[in-house]
Parts: structure tokens; sequence; C-alpha cells
């Protein structure tokens, strides 16, 4: 089975960046959609990024449009969620995961991700 590593995570005052990095081993990313979901704190996940099988096309949710920005590298197998100026409310436990080939309304459609990595820790706070 494919399997997702996360790691970048940490605590960043407001107005920081993080970068988190999704790795993926046994399996090529290179035919899944890949998708960064979050989930706070006795809150529900919800979907913050998508980014298709070729890279050229993305979306994000409301929240993160125009902060966010993911990328992936599918010869070295790795998918980035480039974090700007980080917010309080971004505090969550973000995790990847991988849905086959190309998915349409990915931020709805978190049953459609079949692999997930563990998940990986920012904290925002001042």
């Amino acid at each position: 089975q494919l399997q997702l590593v996360e790691s970048g995570g940490g605590l960043v005052q407001p107005g920081e960046s993080l970068r988190l990095s999704c790795a993926a081993s046994r399996f090529t990313l290179e035919h899944y959609t890949i998708g960064w979901f979050r989930q706070a704190p006795g809150k529900e996940r919800e979907g913050v990024s998508c980014v298709s099988t070729s890279g050229r096309s993305t979306v994000y949710a409301d929240s993160v449009k125009g902060r966010f920005t993911i990328s992936r590298d599918n010869a070295r197998n790795l998918v980035y969620l480039y974090m700007n100026n980080l917010k309080p409310e971004d505090t969550a436990v973000y995790s990847c995961a991988a849905a086959e080939g190309d998915r349409l309304n990915c931020l709805y459609r978190e049953n459609d991700f079949g692999q997930w990595g563990q998940g990986t820790q920012v904290s925002v706070s001042s």
C-alpha cells in the first residue's frame, strides 16, 4: 500500500511561515490526487488544499486562499504545503492523503482518500 509521512510542523508566532512535506513510499504519487486536511481540537476535519496528479490544478479552502500554496514533485515523490502568514486559527493537526486518479470536489470528499499520513502538529500562538 501507498505510505505517506508528513513532516514540518511546529510552533510559530502569528504571521510566520511553515512548509509541510508529504513523503510517499512503496508507490509513486504520480497517479494520485493529494490533499491536505486539518483537524483542530474539538472540530471536524476539514479540507485545506488539493493538487491534481499533474500538479497543474490546485484548489484551496477559502480560509487559506492567498496564504497557502500546494505543490508536488512527482519525481521526488513529495508534496508540499507552503503556509504563509499563519494565524492562530490555523492551529491543527495537518494530514496529507492520497486518492487514486484526479478527483473532483476533493476538499469535500475526504472519503475518496484511501491513504493517510500520521499527521503533523501546527501550532500558531503568540
